[in-house]
C-alpha cells in the first residue's frame, strides 16, 4: 500500500489543463483547413483526384466527408488547401461543415438553446457503433481516462439509452444496424439529441455509395450535432460536447 501511495504522489496531476488552457496536440494533428483564393492552373483537378473521400472540389472542402489525410494539400500545386491546428470543428448544421474560399473562417456556433436549464451539469451519452471501424469509438472512450476526465464536467457514457440524454453515433450505419439505431433512439427519453461523430456517421465516409451502407446517422435518426474527423481528435469531441451543453462559450 505504501508503494502505491508513493507512486501516486510521484505521478502528480495527470489530467490536462483543457479547457482553461489550450489543448496539447500532436505535431501531426490536422485541424480546420484554410482555403486560399489562389487561382488554380487551367483545368487543374489534382486535389479532386487525390481525395479518397470525394470531399474536395477546387476552392471547396466538405469536412463532413474529409478524412484529414492531407492528400489534397500535398497534391495542390497552387497551395489552395492548408490544414491548420484549429481543433474546434463541430457544427449544428450540416451545411456549416462545407468550407469555401472567401467565406468566414471561424468555428461554427454550437450552443444548444436552454442547455443549462435542461441539463445543468449532467449530460449522459449512449454510444452506438453503427458498423464503425472502432477508431471513433476508441477516441470517444478515451475521454473517460484521467488525461481528459470528461466526468468532471458531468458528461458520462451510460449503458442504457433509457438513462441517456443523447446518442453518440459512430460508423456509416449499415443496413443491418438501421433497426438497432432506430430502436435505441426510440428508447431514449425526451428531450433527446443525436451527435454524429466522425466522417462515417456524418456522410458515410469512404463507404458512401456502398449498397449495404445508408450513408450516416441522418438516414435513420435526426442529427443535432455534427463532429467531423476520421476519427475526431478527443479534444475536438470534448470541445463540441462542452459547447453544446453551454459549459464552454462559443468562440465568437
Amino acid at each position: 500500500m505504501l508503494r502505491e501511495l508513493i507512486a501516486r504522489v510521484s505521478q502528480g496531476h495527470r489530467t490536462g489543463g483543457f479547457p482553461n488552457h489550450a489543448p496539447v496536440l500532436s505535431e501531426r494533428f490536422r485541424g480546420r483547413p484554410r482555403i486560399q483564393d489562389t487561382p488554380c492552373p487551367d483545368g487543374c483537378q489534382a486535389c479532386v483526384a487525390a481525395c479518397p473521400a470525394r470531399a474536395v472540389e477546387p476552392h471547396r472542402i466538405d469536412l463532413g466527408r474529409c478524412l484529414f489525410c492531407g492528400a489534397c494539400e500535398d497534391a495542390c500545386p497552387a497551395s489552395v488547401f492548408r490544414f491548420g491546428t484549429e481543433h474546434r470543428l463541430a457544427a449544428l448544421r450540416r451545411q456549416d461543415l462545407v468550407l469555401e474560399a472567401g467565406k468566414e473562417d471561424r468555428p461554427a456556433p454550437i450552443v444548444l438553446q436552454d442547455a443549462r436549464a435542461l441539463y445543468g451539469r449532467s449530460f449522459r451519452l449512449r454510444q452506438v457503433s453503427a458498423a464503425g471501424c472502432n477508431a471513433c469509438e476508441a477516441d470517444a472512450n478515451v475521454l473517460g481516462t484521467l488525461a481528459f476526465d470528461m466526468g468532471r464536467f458531468g458528461i458520462e457514457f451510460v449503458a442504457s439509452p433509457r438513462h441517456a440524454d443523447a446518442l453518440l453515433v459512430t460508423g456509416p450505419v449499415s443496413r443491418n444496424m438501421a433497426l438497432g439505431l432506430r430502436k435505441t433512439w426510440d428508447a431514449t427519453p425526451d428531450p433527446k439529441f443525436v451527435i454524429a461523430c466522425g466522417a462515417c456517421a456524418i456522410s458515410g465516409g469512404v463507404f458512401e455509395g456502398n449498397d449495404e451502407i445508408l450513408g450516416g446517422a441522418s438516414a435513420v435518426v435526426p442529427v443535432d450535432l455534427w463532429v467531423p474527423g476520421c476519427p475526431p481528435n478527443p479534444y475536438t469531441l470534448l470541445d463540441a460536447l462542452l459547447r453544446f451543453v453551454g459549459i464552454l462559450p462559443d468562440p465568437r
